[in-house]
């Protein structure tokens, strides 16, 4: 899950190209984060009291640091994202897995990091 929600943020980067991703020696901010919580929980049941939509929440800790001035631009101890996903077909919508539910939420927390981060620029 590290690695994933890693790669998602650099791909943010990336594709937004306001900033160069680098290695950490050539980088005028570094970005630093760990996966402080992780839940996949029931979040509804079906009229059979049977578990049919699920909530994966991600808690993440994240700071940016300026190098150059050696100052924190930003950081979030505790920066939480959630996406819902149901294990049955409902109308409009196909049965998923955690591991889909834990995409959408990694791709959330990647885009709240970008947005941070580019604001700051």
């Amino acid at each position: 899950m590290e690695q994933d929600l890693t790669q998602a943020i650099i791909n943010k980067f990336v594709q937004d190209n306001h900033l160069k991703v680098v290695d950490e020696r050539s980088a005028n901010a570094v970005l630093r984060g760990k996966i402080t919580q992780y839940r996949n929980a029931v979040f509804g049941f079906s009229d059979a009291v049977q578990a049919e939509e699920y909530r994966v929440a991600i808690q993440v800790s994240v700071v940016l640091k300026d190098q150059v001035k050696n100052r924190e631009l930003w950081h979030d101890d505790a920066l939480l994202k959630t996406s819902n996903y149901y294990v049955v077909d409902v109308p409009g919508q196909k049965a998923k897995t955690e591991l889909d539910g834990r995409k959408e939420v990694i791709q959330k927390i990647a885009d709240e990091i970008l947005s941070r981060t580019v604001e700051g620029w």
